[in-house]
């Protein structure tokens, strides 16, 4: 089985906030994601330092794009020395295909994963907005089992659809499932929350948790109340 991680979203507009944050935690080195917002901002530059300082990086770009588009973007990110990327389901098999083959000659390749359903959605955007009638766990579900199919490692999705994944696609596949609050903390823009705790019970492999710690009074604490909720129970 995968070992349970908690990884800290460093959702934040430059490297000065980035690293300010990060040594708000010590000597700790946490698993952290770098998403859009910094990435956008500040280059594969900033996430070569935050290797080279020891952390694990998540690099949360979710490539969405035509096949040869996504393969050839992936092949760059596999320089940059992270430990896992994603890119979106709904760019279909082969486009899933093509991204796992582009990172099949890496050396040290990061693990890829698809989004299935962004867990600020819920059924009646699904239906209403997006078109799909499906129930939505039905519709992770059939995302995940695609990108198994294309070969990749794993998928985001929120905490409560990690035990139909993990039922129809084994225990080895990864659920990296972000949407996660303490309990009776603000849910913000989430449709889909649990708690770290639930997350555990439900069988979440990792949970990415962002203003619950960045934004908390000790990060450091918060950081430690969601290892031992999550990992260390």
């Amino acid at each position: 089985m995968t070992q349970r991680e908690v990884i800290i979203a460093l959702d934040v507009p430059d490297r000065s906030s980035a690293l300010a944050l990060l040594q708000r935690f010590g000597q700790e080195r946490p698993y952290v994601k770098v998403g859009m917002e910094l990435y956008y901002a500040q280059g594969p530059d900033l996430v070569r330092e935050i290797h080279d300082r020891g952390h694990r990086i998540f690099l949360d770009l979710k490539l969405h794009d035509i096949p040869n588009t996504v393969a050839s973007a992936l092949r760059g990110i596999s320089r940059l020395g992270v430990d896992l990327v994603n890119l979106h389901a709904a760019g279909g098999l082969a486009m899933m295909r093509a991204a796992a083959d582009a990172l099949g000659d890496s050396p040290r390749p990061p693990r890829l994963i698809a989004v299935t359903v962004l867990t600020s959605l819920g059924q009646d955007a699904l239906r209403d907005e997006l078109w799909i009638n499906q129930p939505l766990p039905d519709t992770v579900l059939h995302y995940a089992s695609l990108a198994r199919e294309a070969g990749l490692d794993g998928v985001v999705c929120s905490p409560q659809e990690a035990p139909v994944v993990h039922s129809h696609l084994g225990v080895d596949f990864l659920t990296v499932t972000p949407g996660v609050r303490f309990a009776g903390g603000a849910v913000g823009d989430q449709q889909r929350v649990t708690t770290p705790a639930q997350a555990r019970e439900l069988g979440a492999d990792h949970i990415v948790v962002g203003r619950p710690i960045t934004r908390a009074l000790d990060p450091l604490a918060a950081y430690r109340r969601c290892l031992d909720e999550f990992v260390r129970r």
